[in-house]
């Protein structure tokens, strides 16, 4: 991307905010340009550790994790609980545009970022808050990750479960990067407000929310009488299941206008006389009779590999895919022809493939993929760029208000 293209040149984005939701959306803004810088406690924020739990080495030369949430971005490690380190970042939002956090609200409000303060002082800054639950009710100050406040609290863990089995097993990031994204699509619209009027505004998002608007059709049906967890042979239409393939793999079919797919499939299947048959083929007066179709295309996809039902549904444009693993996404040629996918050599001299965030622009191009800051690498550069003189700069360095990087990797 030719930096005279970036949609966000000149903007300059304060993150103060940890693991995956809220980096996320100051990941999108770097990727287009603008100039964030994110703030660290002097141990790092705790994404920083979880390698161990997704089979990665602890290495932070070679953080995947990290740097699909932080590329492009700057990093400075204060110590925001001296006056020194508070002043540090007030100094920066003095210049800043967009200030992004997912602090608690109670912690906010203790360490006097909390929005009524902060608008007073900066007017224009666009304020975005990323929560767990939400900033008002009684559960506004819990903890929120994307386990607890969106699979769980959000509706997915207690229902996108076979009846009768255990729930499913929960990955990390899921619910984040909605959130994420959506943040991101806040404070620009905010930014466009900002640009027209010169006030700025606070944009809140919580997983929570997230989550059920994400599942929002089902939420809202459950007041019709449509209850999940369910079964397979229970799905109202048959054609919305993923069905196990002769070679053991899984194909999910997509077929929600079930009245136009139902003459088709029915001869793919090799059931044809079914076509006209009233019992099955209206929709709306399908009912019970759905499981009897249901066992039909369970049979039938039983008697074929994936291959040679590929050949077949991609012959007669029926709505398939296969269920890949995350290994097999990494080698997708689809994935790879559209640059969802890119490799980034490390500096311990390792490449890997990380993936692209999902918005791309004609006309701007690729952003540049650079991985993400080392805990306090950027502090003095950041500093310097405050106007601090070099005094002034070794003395916050004698009192421990900011480190570097070469101060922790030397320990």
């Amino acid at each position: 991307m030719n930096s005279q293209e970036n949609v966000f040149s000149g903007i300059k984005v304060v993150e103060l905010a940890t693991y995956v939701a809220a980096p996320c959306a100051g990941r999108y803004f770097a990727d287009l340009g603008a100039s964030v810088v994110k703030i660290e406690g002097f141990g790092g924020d705790p994404l920083r550790t979880t390698a161990p739990s997704e089979g990665r080495p602890s290495d932070p030369y070679e953080d995947t994790t990290w740097d699909l949430e932080n590329a492009g971005k700057k990093g400075i490690a204060l110590n925001l609980k001296d006056p020194a380190g508070k002043d540090v970042l007030f100094k920066m939002l003095d210049e800043a545009d967009v200030f992004i956090t997912n602090w608690r609200s109670d912690a906010l409000l203790r360490a006097g970022l909390d929005y009524e303060t902060i608008k007073v002082r900066y007017p224009k800054l666009i304020y975005a808050h990323l929560t767990g639950y939400g900033e008002l009710g009684p559960d506004k100050d819990l903890p929120g990750f994307d386990f607890t406040a969106f699979f769980a609290r959000g509706g997915w863990l207690g229902t996108l479960y076979e009846k009768g089995s255990d729930p499913m097993n929960l990955v990390a990031g899921l619910g984040d990067h909605q959130a994420g994204l959506y943040l991101s699509a806040g404070i620009m619209s905010s930014l466009y407000k900002a640009e027209k009027t010169g006030q700025g505004e606070k944009v809140t998002v919580s997983l929570y929310h997230c989550a059920i608007y994400a599942l929002g059709l089902l939420v809202q049906s459950a007041q019709y009488g449509n209850h999940y967890p369910i079964n397979k042979r229970d799905m109202l239409n048959p054609f919305m299941n993923a069905f196990k393939t002769s070679d053991e793999r899984l194909i999910q079919l997509a077929m929600p206008p079930y009245n136009v797919f139902f003459p088709k499939f029915m001869k793919i299947i090799g059931q044809p006389e079914l076509k006209n048959d009233p019992k099955y083929c209206d929709f709306e007066t399908l009912g019970e009779n759905s499981k009897h179709i249901y066992d039909l295309v369970n049979d039938y996809m039983k008697t074929k590999t994936v291959a040679e039902h590929r050949e077949i549904f991609v012959k007669e444009d029926i709505p398939y895919a296969i269920a890949q693993l995350w290994e097999e996404i990494l080698e997708d040629e689809q994935a790879w022809a559209n640059d969802f996918l890119c490799s980034l050599k490390y500096d311990n001299g390792n490449t890997r493939t990380l993936l692209r965030q999902p918005i791309k622009f004609k006309e701007m191009g690729l952003p540049e993929y650079t991985r993400g800051p080392y805990v306090g690498e950027h502090s003095l550069e950041v500093l310097r760029e405050l106007g601090y003189s070099n005094e002034e700069i070794s003395e916050l360095k004698d009192k421990r208000i900011f480190v570097e990087w070469d101060d922790i990797k030397n320990k």
